[in-house]
């Protein structure tokens, strides 16, 4: 028997009743890096998906330059395979000037702007627009092992100078203990090992360009900085310290291999977890170190994110960026972790 007009239409009609909930859902596509914090937010982004039923988060989690790669060439090329990105102070202001990126505005009413430092919303803006959302924000700073200073007879100071550290580094390295004088990022990339290198050589006064915008990469201070680093690490760093970024480092400093750590002060957190450091009561901290300037010594970075304007699902990325770097989001860490 052949289906009648009528019966193709009822056929039709109960058909989307059944299904309409899933073909109104719309998927959200996350790019973030593998850090800890990163990590929390996609554990706890059931709660998200709890309360916007309309809305499926897709997670693509991955190492920080690889993350980079795959963010920079969809952007550039309008690829449109992410609709939040998690990117830095750095691209962001390029980018939203670009037009790449969709201008955090209309955010909801109880979204408290004023709460972000200015010069986080500044380092996020392009010429006076906010084009992503502060996840976070740091500096850098020295975390220590109080009690094996304690038992070497050392006093850390409130601001150590990178002499002192390798000072103290020396007296603390003892490899055949598995235990080692100072942990700093190796791995190579712009966000992993130049981070600390870039501070380090603020601190002994080096630049990036003169006044004229010529590199002085070259010149004394950095030839100073960069013969302090290779070999304070090669003297009394970890072994295989060229695959170590954060993470790495992290890892090591949590399972008591570093007597010292020079790295991101969001790594309070976790330092001090005793879920996931051994030595989370004995951890110390100072400012990060100086040299012949305090100037530079610490970073100012933030995680944060933003929404590429070749996206097709804008509004509902929004509501989970919102709800991601919001106050409530905040409490919901502190009350899980």
């Amino acid at each position: 028997m052949k289906n009648s007009p009528i019966r193709s239409a009822l056929f039709a009609a109960t058909l989307a009743a059944v299904s309409g909930t899933s073909l109104a859902s719309t998927t959200v596509t996350i790019g973030t890096v593998n850090n800890g914090d990163m990590i929390r937010m996609q554990e706890l982004s059931a709660a998200f998906e709890q309360a916007n039923p309309d809305i499926k988060l897709e997670w693509v989690v991955l190492e920080e330059n690889v993350l980079r790669q795959r963010l920079t060439t969809d952007i550039a090329t309008d690829g449109g395979q992410f609709d939040v990105m998690t990117i830095g102070m750095y691209e962001t202001p390029i980018w939203g000037k670009k037009g790449w990126l969709k201008p955090m505005d209309n955010l909801p009413a109880d979204y408290d702007l004023e709460d972000i430092f200015p010069s986080v919303r500044n380092g996020l803006s392009a010429e006076g627009t906010l084009y992503a959302l502060p996840f976070y924000s740091e500096s850098s700073m020295t975390y220590y092992r109080k009690d094996l200073f304690e038992a070497a007879g050392l006093s850390m100071p409130e601001q150590p100078s990178w002499e002192q550290m390798r000072d103290f580094a020396k007296a603390l390295h003892k490899p055949e203990q598995d235990q080692y004088g100072l942990c700093l990022r190796g791995k190579a990339g712009w966000g992993e090992n130049m981070g600390i290198v870039t501070t380090l050589a603020n601190s002994f006064g080096a630049r990036w360009f003169d006044e004229g915008w010529k590199p002085e990469f070259t010149g004394e201070a950095w030839t100073n900085a960069i013969e302090f680093y290779v070999d304070v690490l090669n003297k009394y760093g970890p072994p295989g310290v060229s695959s170590n970024g954060f993470n790495e480092s992290l890892a090591l400093f949590n399972s008591g291999k570093c007597a010292m750590w020079v790295d991101a002060t969001v790594a309070g957190s976790f330092v001090t977890d005793t879920k996931e450091s051994v030595v989370a009561d004995k951890v110390g901290f100072a400012l990060a170190p100086k040299q012949v300037t305090e100037k530079g010594a610490g970073w100012l970075w933030s995680w944060a994110l933003a929404i590429p304007a070749s996206s097709d699902a804008k509004d509902a990325a929004t509501e989970f960026v919102t709800w991601a770097t919001s106050k409530g989001y905040s409490d919901l860490v502190a009350e899980k972790f």
